[in-house]
């Protein structure tokens, strides 16, 4: 895999960055919501820095942003926290070897170890994307046995839960919000710039970092319940797009045409 050349844009010159989740935040509300968020990150690209942190991996992330239209990310936090990289239409998606340096090592090649405890384990499906520093199930909630979280434990990796549909098995202290602080603090980019903006549980570490954050009004209620007693957090009404807009209006971190 190429590695990304030592020098990067840093995002420390951009007055805003926004740090998203994707499904169901940058993605989410309706179509005239991203429309507006989308159109006006475009038009104000010399001060806001866009960063990707998802659950997803990257081939999503460069489908994502060639066939639907949404705007090419600066950086991308992909795999729930595992992969930290560059993002760009010319280069795709490139990890930044040094940040990764730390994952791959608690991660060890885990992963036919963690396929093999997990094979036939009642309520999970495999997910079938070859992740480097991950292994992820779909639930089937209803025939899920949760001693699935004991077992990964033992094995000395983190287990992780989302909506209620998706179980991550993530090396021990490895998640979107460590990885986040690792690229900021690698940008020299000011905390305060950034917006994190998330709706599920695996946007928790995330929202709790300690970075001005927002959860949409979309978010699920294990997630709501959580974060609702954090100063540095924006609860939205809005959804999706919608709600990162109202987050950025509510903390003034950047100027918004009128009416968004």
């Amino acid at each position: 895999m190429i590695s990304a050349p030592a020098y990067v844009d840093g995002l420390s010159t951009r007055k805003f960055v926004l740090a998203t989740d994707l499904d169901g935040t940058f993605l989410g509300g309706s179509e005239e919501d991203r429309r507006r968020l989308y159109g006006w990150i475009e038009a104000n690209r010399e001060t806001v820095g866009l960063i990707f942190v998802t659950g997803r991996d990257p081939q999503f992330i460069g489908d994502l942003c060639r066939d639907r239209g949404v705007p090419w990310p600066d950086f991308a936090v992909g795999d729930v926290g595992t992969t930290i990289a560059t993002v760009s239409p010319e280069n795709g998606i490139v990890p930044i070897e040094h940040l990764e340096a730390e994952i791959a090592e608690r991660w060890g090649n885990a992963g036919d170890r963690v396929r093999a405890r997990l094979d036939g384990h009642p309520g999970l499906t495999l997910q079938p994307t070859d992740f480097r520093y991950r292994v992820s199930y779909d639930i089937d909630a209803q025939s899920f046995d949760p001693s699935a979280w004991d077992i990964v434990l033992e094995m000395g990796f983190q287990p992780l839960i989302s909506d209620n549909r998706f179980f991550d098995i993530l090396p021990d202290g490895v998640s979107k919000g460590p990885s986040l602080l690792r690229l900021v603090d690698h940008l020299a980019i000011e905390p305060g710039r950034v917006l994190c903006a998330g709706d599920t549980l695996n946007d928790l570490s995330m929202l709790e970092c300690g970075l001005p954050a927002v959860a949409v009004g979309n978010s699920e209620p294990e997630l709501v319940s959580r974060v609702a007693d954090l100063e540095h957090l924006h609860m939205a009404h809005a959804h999706g797009a919608a709600g990162i807009l109202e987050a950025i209006r509510a903390f003034g971190m950047h100027d918004l045409p009128e009416g968004y």
